[in-house]
């Protein structure tokens, strides 16, 4: 079987691919068919924080699998309560549905809040320029990118959008019919874009006072990444509402919408569903994940990853013109450029280091927490060549 052939003949072409094809992972490292091995700057696109194939969750897998892998939702499945309270105890005090990706958690955070606001006259959603939410209608819609927006239109109506970290924009663009704003406690695909304390810390008390929800988007923040549970605690606030997915599974297919009490208790049966969501396989592979964060200080390691990639970044920059600006929270972390970055990313794979370039010009970085010192110095010492080939 020729792999690449194969792709061209039986698989949609919604993805730009780069070979080789890989076969295994383990740690921060993963190895093609041929057996090279390549330094993963981003393994499973942002759901690995403990790097590939973490013993604990594979072990947590292979048992479960043995045991009970799916069972309907009508039914009682005794991890999804495990799981919750493992959740709720590093967030806050809520209620959770369980569903399979971070589109879907976006989605039916949606339906959630406007489900709390039918009742108030109120159904629209304020999001922020450069946000990414997903690619279902609802998230795309959210997803305030003309690029991703386009070829689908006409969209959901009900959204606006306005800049990110602009209190002023926010406060004009809310008002007596908004159900909720969206938006990412760190913009990651729009470039690792980090507000001010101050607008989120406003933007929370703008909410309550105009009679709004917040809902914050912890797809790609929460679960550890920023060096906290959740993105959002770095700031000092909580939300109405969240969405989780990512590194909640360790790669398999979760996601979950957490509601306060009060918003939560508002959903009633056959008001949302989903046939995978929290069975048992999953949920065991999540459990497996908040426990092995928890028990291997992956937060403390992922804020002390911050100011290891804010070492190099800073002697990139005084080094290499090309080099504009750099930024992280924990372990995800941009350094951009004033060019153009794929011919870094390309380079980088020649040399045998995964990276990823978004927003056209930011390197984007969401490595394992546990990547060693001599991992991060090749990988790092590799785009530090890339960049000066800039």
């Amino acid at each position: 079987m020729n792999v690449y052939e194969n792709y061209d003949k039986y698989i949609m072409k919604t993805y730009t691919r780069v070979k080789p094809a890989f076969v295994k992972g383990q740690g921060s490292w993963v190895f093609d068919a041929e057996g090279n091995k390549y330094l993963d700057f981003f393994p499973g696109w942002g759901t690995g924080l403990l790097g590939h194939c973490h013993p604990k969750v594979v072990t947590a897998i292979q048992e479960q699998a043995a045991r009970l892998i799916h069972l309907p939702n009508n039914y009682y499945n005794v991890l999804q309560p495990e799981l919750a309270e493992l959740v709720i105890k590093r967030s806050f005090p809520g209620k959770i549905f369980f569903c399979n990706s971070g589109a879907e958690a976006i989605e039916g955070s949606m339906k959630v809040a406007r489900n709390w606001g039918k009742d108030k006259g109120r159904y629209k959603f304020v999001t922020t320029f450069n946000s990414f939410h997903g690619r279902t209608f609802g998230a795309l819609t959210a997803t305030a990118q003309e690029k991703y927006q386009s070829p689908f239109k006409p969209l959901v109506p009900g959204f606006s959008y306005v800049p990110y970290d602009d209190l002023e924009a926010m406060d004009k663009a809310i008002d007596s019919e908004t159900a909720a704003v969206i938006l990412e406690p760190v913009q990651g695909e729009g470039g690792v874009n980090i507000p001010s304390k101050e607008f989120m810390r406003g933007l929370r008390e703008l909410c309550d006072k105009k009679g709004c929800l917040l809902v914050c988007d912890e797809v790609q923040t929460g679960v550890g990444r920023c060096g906290y549970w959740f993105g959002h605690q770095h700031f000092g606030i909580t939300p109405d509402i969240m969405a989780v997915a990512k590194i909640a599974g360790s790669g398999a297919p979760i996601g979950m919408i957490v509601a306060k009490p009060e918003i939560a208790d508002l959903m009633q049966p056959g008001y949302h569903g989903s046939t995978y969501g929290g069975n048992p396989l999953v949920c065991a592979a999540a459990i497996a994940t908040f426990k092995a964060i928890e028990e291997e200080d992956i937060l403390g390691k992922a804020k002390a990853l911050k100011e290891k990639f804010d070492g190099y970044a800073k002697r990139f920059k005084e080094k290499y013109d090309v080099v504009k600006d750099y930024r992280g929270l924990g372990a995800i972390y941009g350094i951009e450029l004033k060019v153009p970055g794929a011919p870094v990313c390309a380079y980088a794979l020649e040399k045998g280091v995964l990276a990823n370039c978004t927003h056209n010009v930011v390197l984007r970085f969401l490595p394992s927490a546990l990547m060693t010192e001599e991992e991060l110095d090749f990988g790092m010492g590799v785009l530090e060549e890339g960049i000066a080939k800039l």
